[in-house]
């Protein structure tokens, strides 16, 4: 796999190629008010009894909400709480100061002045992680567990053996990609962490709200989340980027120390010419279309609404069997679904099968194209009128957004 890093009007672009074909795409557009996953010592603003949640003022000019749900709290035992037992009213009163983690980005071209507030403002939680490499660490959490994405039990079972070996550090997820990790390796990232959240608490003092750590960019994202896949290149015009990626690499990437390379490029200071060099161009600019071609001649339509997103699949002129374009659309529709960063319900509404045989196969060759995705993708079974139904937790904004915010004067 190769990672290209560019650069567009003050946006950083970051895309992951396999065997030339896109994989994953991230931007961090210049106007992004808040990144999911920065850390802030917030002030409460006021309490929502009717949505039990308080809104937080973030740095004096972002606003925050925390519902009762993401409320943690240490008491003078060490024991760990959770919210949701009492109201958030009962918990916090306006001027008290906590340490929150955005679980949504927020970019300031979305606001408008017909979503409630409570809509168009980032969601923040108490239950502060930072992501690693092959970790993630939980700073409200007292024992290594295992994501719950992997599914595989024999996988499972083998992550269950490495955590054994990892008694000196509690708090830690293991990802996928620590399956074929050697555990001293995932023991020095888990002290690398936890240090790094010893360092961090030492800011949360005072009475006035700001910005503590920036949540992970672009680039960051796209490493950690390519961690499992072997990387052969990680491409960059600028030396800023260069050093940028060496610096994190150093940390927690050692092996792609030496798979960073500078390109030379005769018109390097044009807009994403790397991109335009490695001709992705165009598979961006498909992002864009309300359609997928398959690879035997069909296609699938991708429709936005304000409720849901609904994937199509039409045979179109191809020869291959219902099920077999079934299976090519499960793996385009779990593709566009990540390179175009839906969030919330997706349905998909597959050609009809004619047996359990044929519905299972699909199930699982959506699920095993789903488990390449980052984020949390759940399928929750099929309807009666035969539509398959997920819902996708994303980080970020959809991909249409994070555009438009670059578009802003």
């Amino acid at each position: 796999m190769d990672i290209l890093i560019e650069e567009l009007e003050g946006s950083l672009w970051t895309a992951a190629l396999k065997d030339g074909r896109l994989e994953g795409l991230e931007v961090d557009p210049p106007y992004e008010e808040v990144r999911w996953g920065s850390i802030y010592w917030a002030k409460v603003k006021t309490i929502d009894k009717a949505l039990d949640a308080v809104f937080l003022d973030l740095d004096s000019d972002n606003t925050g909400i925390l519902y009762n749900s993401d409320v943690r709290w240490i008491d003078e035992k060490g024991k760990i709480h959770k919210g949701g037992t009492e109201s958030i009213g009962q918990r916090f009163q306006p001027g008290d100061m906590i340490a929150v983690q955005a679980k949504t980005a927020y970019i300031s071209s979305e606001r408008d002045d017909f979503t409630p507030a409570e809509n168009k403002t980032p969601q923040m939680s108490m239950d502060i992680t930072l992501p690693g490499r092959y970790l993630v660490f939980c700073a409200y959490m007292d024992c290594n567990r295992i994501s719950q994405r992997i599914r595989d039990k024999k996988l499972r079972k083998q992550l269950h053996k490495m955590m054994d070996n990892m008694v000196d550090i509690q708090g830690c997820i293991l990802r996928l990609a620590a399956a074929h990790t050697q555990s001293d390796v995932l023991i020095r990232e888990g002290r690398i962490l936890k240090g790094a959240w010893e360092e961090i608490q030492k800011y949360f003092e005072g009475d006035k709200p700001g910005l503590i750590a920036l949540g992970p960019d672009a680039i960051q994202r796209t490493l950690s989340d390519q961690a499992g896949q072997s990387i052969d290149h990680i491409e960059v015009v600028t030396m800023e980027h260069f050093n940028h990626i060496e610096e994190w690499c150093s940390i927690f990437a050692p092996d792609l120390v030496t798979k960073i390379e500078p390109i030379e490029l005769d018109n390097a200071t044009d807009d994403l010419a790397l991109f335009h060099y490695r001709d992705i161009i165009g598979q961006i600019e498909d992002l864009f279309h309300p359609y997928a071609i398959l690879p035997g001649g069909g296609n699938i339509i991708v429709q936005d609404t304000a409720a849901l997103t609904a994937i199509d699949v039409n045979k179109g002129g191809s020869h291959v069997s219902n099920l077999g374009v079934n299976i090519q659309a499960a793996k385009e529709a779990a593709r566009q679904i990540r390179l175009r960063n839906c969030g919330g319900i997706i349905v998909i509404d597959f050609l009809k099968s004619q047996n359990r045989k044929d519905q299972g196969e699909l199930i699982a060759a959506l699920e095993k194209a789903i488990d390449e995705d980052p984020c949390t993708v759940q399928i929750h079974g099929i309807t009666a009128l035969g539509l398959i139904e997920l819902t996708r937790k994303r980080r970020t904004p959809p991909l249409a957004d994070r555009f438009q915010g670059m578009l802003v004067e």
